[in-house]
């Protein structure tokens, strides 16, 4: 489960809300950093990288003193990595950054968007050892041992970048060079992380309410919205919070409890990590989604929650040759006719109803076919400008969208935060202007 330690962390959504007199507050991944608790010794010397498919990278190692091990993918941003190694929808993965320089401007405090750092490991082509920045508290390799994630540097990361594009993600292992024997033990018996229930992994356990009490401008109660924790990022909830009073909840929470214990007026579902037609904490948190399209509530799903949907919808979805995972993502707007660069972490897609499964992955992985529990027809509302796939789906005769990209994305384009706004108005005029 996620670490929310309540009372004990620097993420407080709730505070300085309307009408919030006592909002909880969670742990921050750069916590540790901030309170200068004593660090682990670090990795050093050299290391090597090893592929499923025969490839072998050297470098040296820093970060946590230990093996890494997952699925290699790619994340093209030039910054914000401290936001994407708190992602909790890297969890399970090996994350490789194409920007050659990492960790110039250092770790700052609240710039995490979770509690812990989720990656398995960590390859860079240079991690900076002497940051560069006013408010910068730490290092990237701190950050790392302060998480127990090993890290490799010195790598051709054009390289790799390069063969997961071609050929699709891959497992690997990576460590040091004189356990080279060991680690090829261990890739041959190494299995996707997909296996497993890593929504589970990355959610919290209990229901908690970020901004009791909130109110609007006029004083007024702001609708009350579950968010179904699937790995959630914070600054989605911080968005949230700016036109909710929002539960947060675990993936698992029914609909019946969410309105008969928590009196939600609408739903939202978040991004995360894994195979979306995992059987675990995903599939729990798909059946709530589809009872709240059949009841009329006002739904929004992103990324993984968007999938979900889809699942729900009767739609497939199915594992992507590299994934969608930066900042330069351009999605077309069917209906407006227009272009948003947005910020993406995906690594499966929904199948489009009528051109199937593009810029799939070779293994051929997706979910079986199934039925459409919504009640409900969909159709697609947004596509991806560079491989066509399905980016964002809109719930016939429902008050229900979903998004497979971020529209909170810190840092990135702001160009799709309006969605936020949109579904606030969605909810309001579905209860005719308040609660």
């Amino acid at each position: 489960m996620s670490e929310v330690n309540l009372g004990s962390g620097s993420f407080c959504p709730g505070a300085n809300r309307r009408g919030v007199d006592t909002p909880p507050s969670f742990f921050d991944a750069a916590d540790h950093l901030a309170q200068g608790t004593s660090l682990p010794s670090g990795a050093s010397g050299p290391g090597v990288l090893l592929t499923a498919d025969g490839g072998r990278y050297t470098g040296t190692l820093f970060g946590a003193q230990q093996h890494g091990e997952g699925e290699l993918v790619f994340t093209t941003g030039m910054m914000g990595y401290q936001e994407s190694l708190t992602d909790p929808s890297f969890a399970g993965q090996v994350l490789t950054f194409t920007y050659p320089l990492i960790g110039n401007y250092g770790v700052h405090e609240g710039a995490s968007e979770s509690g812990a750092v989720w990656p398995r490991g960590v390859v860079v082509r240079h991690a900076m050892k002497q940051p560069d920045h006013r408010f910068s508290i730490g290092t990237v390799d701190e950050l790392l041992r302060s998480h127990g994630v090993p890290g490799i540097e010195n790598i051709d990361t054009r390289s790799i970048t390069r063969r997961v594009r071609e050929l699709g993600t891959v497992l690997c292992v990576f460590g040091p060079e004189d356990d080279e024997a060991l680690l090829k033990a261990r890739l041959q018996s190494l299995t996707s992380p997909e296996l497993e229930d890593l929504v589970e992994e990355v959610s919290i356990d209990a229901p908690v309410v970020l901004n009791p009490g909130a109110l609007d401008d006029l004083n007024r109660p702001l609708p009350r919205l579950g968010a179904l924790d699937c790995g959630i990022k914070y600054n989605i909830l911080r968005n949230l919070c700016e036109h909710f009073e929002v539960v947060w909840c675990p993936p698992s929470t029914s609909f019946e409890t969410l309105t008969e214990s928590y009196n939600i007026d609408a739903l939202f579902c978040s991004n995360g990590p894994g195979d979306p037609a995992h059987p675990g904490k995903a599939t729990m948190a798909r059946h709530t989604l589809a009872a709240a399209v059949r009841a009329k509530m006002p739904v929004m799903g992103i990324c993984l929650g968007h999938q979900l949907m889809g699942l729900a919808s009767g739609l497939q979805t199915y594992k992507m040759r590299y994934g969608h995972r930066g900042a330069n993502q351009p999605v077309v707007d069917l209906v407006h006719g227009t272009v948003a660069i947005t910020s993406q972490n995906h690594g499966f897609a929904v199948a489009d109803p009528d051109a199937g499964m593009l810029a799939a992955h070779p293994s051929g992985a997706c979910s079986p076919p199934g039925e459409n529990t919504l009640g409900a027809e969909v159709k697609v509302r947004y596509v991806n400008a560079n491989d066509r796939t399905v980016e964002g789906l809109d719930i016939v005769g429902h008050p229900s969208f979903t998004v497979q990209f971020h529209p909170e994305a810190c840092p990135g384009p702001h160009d799709a935060a309006p969605l936020f706004k949109r579904f606030k108005d969605i909810v309001d005029e579905h209860l005719g202007g308040g609660r």
